[in-house]
C-alpha cells in the first residue's frame, strides 16, 4: 500500500469521492486556490473548479446553513471549518437545524452533510485559546450527529469517505497534530463503517482507550511500558457517535484494568464517559479503578511551555497505567 500522510489522505478521499458522485461539493474559507488554512483541498479547485470547490465569506453560520439548503435539496457537501473552535459561530445551524432535521420531518427529510474540522493542541505551535480546543464533546451530546475522530492516514480516508456517503450530518474533526503523520493507505474505494472501533495494540495487562493524537501518545506510551513488562491494548472508538462501546467491554474484561484518555478538559470530556460505560458494564471484571487522563480544565495558554504542561502526555498515561497495574 502506498504510504501517505493524514492531510494527503484527507485530500485523496475528497477527491475520489467528488470523482464517484457529481452530487459532492466543498464549501469553506480559501479553500479554493490557497487550499484552507492547512492546505487539505490543495488541488483540489483545478480538478474541479470554482462550482465544486466553493470559496466562501468569513460566516460560519452562513456556511454550514448554506450546506444544510443544499444538502435537503439533493446535494452532498462537505464544509470546511478553519477551526474547530470556530465551529461555535455555526452552533445554531448544526445543532438546532442540521441535527433536528431527520426528526423534526419524521425521517422523511435528510442532511448528508460533513462538517470537517481541525482541531486540537500544537505545544510547538503557540495557537493559544481561540485556535486549540478539543470540541469533540460539544457535539456527541446531539441527537441526530455522528462525530468521527480518526487518528491514522488509513482511517482518515476510509472514515470521511463513509461519512461523506451516508444519509446524516456528519462532525469529522482532524487532528492538527496528525496532518504530518504517514502511515500506509489502502488504494481505491477503501470505506470503514462508522461505528466500529479498531484495536491499534493488543496487550494483556491494561486497556487504553484512545482516540484522535492520544492513540498515538498511547502507542508511545506502550513501547515504554513494554519495556517494565506492561502489555498494553490500545482500543480506538474511531467513531465518537455512534460508540463502538463492545469493543471497549470485550477488552476491559480481557484484561480486567482500563485508562480512560482524550486531550479534552477533563470535566464533561468523552473519556469521562467512557469511564462510566465501564463501571455499568464491566465492574465486575475490574481488578482496580478505571484510569483518567486528560487536559486540564483551564482554557489553552499561549506559552507552548505552558501548553505542553496541560495535556495528556505518553509520561502521563504510563504513569496511569501503573497505578492500575499496581493497584
Amino acid at each position: 500500500m502506498p504510504e501517505l500522510t493524514y492531510l494527503q489522505a484527507i485530500n485523496q478521499a475528497l477527491r475520489e469521492e467528488m470523482e464517484r458522485d457529481k452530487t459532492v461539493f466543498l464549501l469553506g474559507e480559501d479553500i479554493g486556490k490557497h487550499g484552507g488554512a492547512f492546505g487539505v483541498t490543495r488541488g483540489l479547485f483545478d480538478l474541479f473548479g470554482p462550482e465544486r470547490v466553493r470559496d466562501t465569506p468569513i460566516s460560519e453560520n452562513t456556511i454550514v446553513g448554506t450546506a444544510l439548503g443544499a444538502a435537503v435539496a439533493g446535494m452532498r457537501p462537505v464544509v470546511e471549518i478553519m477551526f474547530a473552535d470556530f465551529s461555535a459561530l455555526a452552533f445554531d445551524q448544526i445543532a438546532n437545524e442540521t441535527a433536528k432535521l431527520r426528526y423534526m420531518f419524521g425521517g422523511q427529510c435528510c442532511a448528508p452533510l460533513v462538517v470537517r474540522m481541525p482541531q486540537g493542541g500544537l505545544s510547538w505551535k503557540s495557537s493559544a485559546a481561540h485556535h486549540s480546543q478539543s470540541v469533540e464533546g460539544w457535539y456527541v451530546q446531539i441527537p441526530g450527529l455522528k462525530v468521527v475522530l480518526p487518528s491514522t492516514p488509513a482511517d482518515a480516508k476510509g472514515l470521511l469517505k463513509a461519512a461523506i456517503r451516508d444519509d446524516n450530518p456528519v462532525i469529522y474533526l482532524e487532528h492538527k497534530g496528525l496532518y504530518g503523520e504517514k502511515g500506509e493507505v489502502p488504494d481505491g474505494d477503501y470505506v470503514i463503517p462508522l461505528g466500529h472501533g479498531e484495536v491499534k495494540r493488543p496487550g494483556t495487562h491494561c486497556t487504553v482507550i484512545a482516540v484522535g493524537k492520544m492513540v498515538q501518545s498511547a502507542l508511545t506510551a506502550a513501547e515504554t511500558l513494554a519495556a517494565e513488562g506492561i502489555e498494553i491494548e490500545i482500543v480506538d472508538p474511531r467513531t465518537l457517535l455512534p460508540l463502538d462501546e463492545e469493543m471497549m467491554f470485550v477488552s476491559v474484561r480481557k484484561t480486567h484494568r482500563a485508562v480512560v484518555v482524550s486531550e479534552a478538559p477533563r470535566t464533561g470530556s468523552v473519556s469521562a464517559d467512557w469511564g462510566m460505560r465501564i463501571y455499568s458494564e464491566c465492574f465486575d471484571w475490574l481488578d482496580a479503578p478505571v484510569g483518567w487522563v486528560a487536559a486540564l480544565d483551564v482554557p489553552v495558554p499561549y506559552s507552548n511551555r505552558l501548553e505542553a504542561e496541560i495535556w495528556p502526555t505518553p509520561e502521563k498515561i504510563a504513569a496511569a497505567v501503573r497505578e492500575a497495574c499496581y493497584a
